[in-house]
């Protein structure tokens, strides 16, 4: 028999961990990211293919993208990548 857990109280028991928790913090504005180029895709109703092609770029580029795991992602993808949705990516610095 598969064993299945319960995601929410496993995320919610391990955020306890400070080590995890600082961790996960890490990778929010990745994941963010991620999400919302997701969102703005499926939006506009549109396959990572047909993305990558409006944006001059390869499928599994867009995939890495909406993975939250793209690394060095470069301002100058993203300004592509969000030129492709109709939109204009917005940054800013916080405090730490």
């Amino acid at each position: 028999m598969i064993q299945t857990y319960d995601y929410k109280r496993l995320l919610k028991e391990e955020l306890k961990k400070p080590k995890f928790k600082k961790e996960y913090d890490s990778l929010e504005e990745d994941f963010d990211i991620a999400k919302e180029v997701i969102k703005l895709r499926i939006e506009a109703g549109l396959t990572q293919k047909e993305l990558a092609e409006k944006a001059g770029t390869s499928q599994p580029a867009i995939a890495r993208l909406e993975s939250g795991r793209y690394k060095n992602v470069s301002l100058t993808f993203l300004k592509r990548v969000g030129g492709a949705l109709g939109v204009v990516p917005q940054f800013h610095f916080k405090h730490i």
